[in-house]
């Protein structure tokens, strides 16, 4: 008997077999990275212009990366990282058309430094200004309904939302405002980006009815990169086979799995 497979979904037209999506920042190694991203199963990759442009001696790798990602079907997803205002932002994802071919870009303004919580005012200017000029807009953004529903009207056709603060690694930290979106977005392609921080987290998120996920430091600062992003291939797959299948709703009290009432029953 052959093992399910989670079903494929779309985004901006192009179908996706995996649910997982992982960055490529902060590993030990370029071989390290090359083969997390080939255990992981990851269908996007993500990739940061301002270090791209920064680490001009990686260069050579990050090419032959690209080469090999795209001949195994993966998609590049440029990101905006670093960004602090929606007209940087513009301006980075218009420089990534350029350098990388793709009018796929991962948006992100930060509008607080501690928390690298996203400008949702900002991010919903770039979003609106991006969509007009053709691209494809992946915003990061916070868990907030009406700023969701802001990108939605922009033109976005997929939404990002936060677990918890970047890198932070605390998982799904509000769990009810992630089910609010997914219930009052039903048709809409919604990823979990930033605060994973473990496989249990994923699997969550997909169990959720959340369409993937996003995540890099969870991988990249593991003490085994190689493992971890296998781990989370996995999880990503029976999480959202859990959703398809139908996970149990919680109950307030005990309800026995054998019930016996109304049967008859030997006494010894």
């Amino acid at each position: 008997m052959s093992l399910p497979e989670p079903q494929a979904w779309t985004v901006y037209g192009e179908t996706l077999h995996s649910r997982l999506m992982i960055g490529t920042a902060g590993y030990p190694s370029p071989a390290v990275l090359r083969d997390a991203i080939a255990v992981s199963g990851a269908g996007v990759v993500t990739v940061g212009l301002r270090r791209t442009l920064a680490a001009a001696g990686d260069n050579g790798f990050l090419a032959e990366l690209l080469k090999d990602l795209s001949a195994r079907g993966v998609h590049l997803l440029p990101n905006t990282a670093g960004c602090r205002s929606a007209r940087e932002a513009v301006a980075l994802a218009h420089m990534a058309r350029e350098l990388y071919g793709t009018r796929w870009i991962k948006l992100e303004v930060v509008g607080d430094e501690h928390t690298l919580q996203p400008d949702p005012w900002g991010t919903v200017e770039a979003a609106a200004e991006l969509v007009q000029a053709g691209f494809a807009v992946f915003p990061y953004c916070t868990d907030d309904l009406v700023t969701c529903q802001r990108l939605l009207d922009a033109g976005c056709e997929v939404l990002m939302p936060w677990g918890a603060p970047i890198g932070s690694g605390q998982g799904l930290l509000n769990p009810w405002a992630l089910r609010t979106l997914r219930a009052r977005l039903p048709g809409v392609a919604l990823v979990v980006d930033a605060g994973i921080g473990a496989p249990s987290h994923a699997a969550q998120a997909l169990e959720l009815g959340f369409d993937a996920v996003l995540l890099n430091s969870a991988v990249a600062h593991a003490r085994e990169p190689v493992a971890m992003a296998r781990a989370f291939g996995d999880a990503v797959r029976a999480g959202r086979l859990a959703f398809e299948a139908g996970v149990m709703a919680p109950q307030d009290m005990a309800v026995a799995s054998t019930p016996v009432a109304g049967r008859p029953m030997l006494i010894g």
